[in-house]
């Protein structure tokens, strides 16, 4: 993609795998202010693609379109408004991590009930039972000590 390509709303949908109509609503939402319009066809450019990385990092978060129509503003405002937007970033990082450490202990766990499935068909459950977390395999305890905080 060079510097100077223009892309059709077709195309933008295509490559962020995202329906025409929500990118309707975005534009409609104020998320691309400098949108330029030929004959009234949207032609989007390297800044409308960044925008949308943005906006797709921000939903993934948990970000909701309104306050990611608030980070926009905040950009439109200029360098005066880092802070905010950088409060914002760190804000969301903060919840990212939190719900990675959820998925962790969830994953944690499916690893030690795999193992003890395992475990149980091949040694019996009662063995399986009996077994100390200092005598499991060190991934199996890793697990079995991280999903039992």
């Amino acid at each position: 993609m060079s510097s100077n390509s223009t892309y059709t709303i077709g195309q933008i949908s295509e490559m962020f795998n995202l329906p025409i109509s929500t990118i309707r609503y975005y534009d409609k939402e104020g998320l691309f202010p400098n949108l330029e319009r030929k004959s009234g066809i949207r032609k989007f450019t390297e800044t409308e693609i960044e925008t949308l990385r943005v906006i797709d990092c921000l939903k993934k978060s948990g970000l909701e379109i309104k306050d990611i129509k608030r980070f926009m503003d905040l950009c439109s405002r200029g360098s005066e408004t880092f802070a905010e937007r950088k409060e914002l970033f760190e804000n969301q990082k903060q919840a990212v991590e939190a719900e990675i450490d959820r998925l962790n202990a969830t994953l944690n766990m499916l690893n030690y009930k795999c193992w003890y499935y395992e475990s149980a068909m091949a040694i019996g459950e009662e063995a399986t039972k009996a077994t100390k977390p200092e005598d499991m395999p060190e991934n199996v305890r890793r697990a079995y000590e991280g999903s039992h905080k």
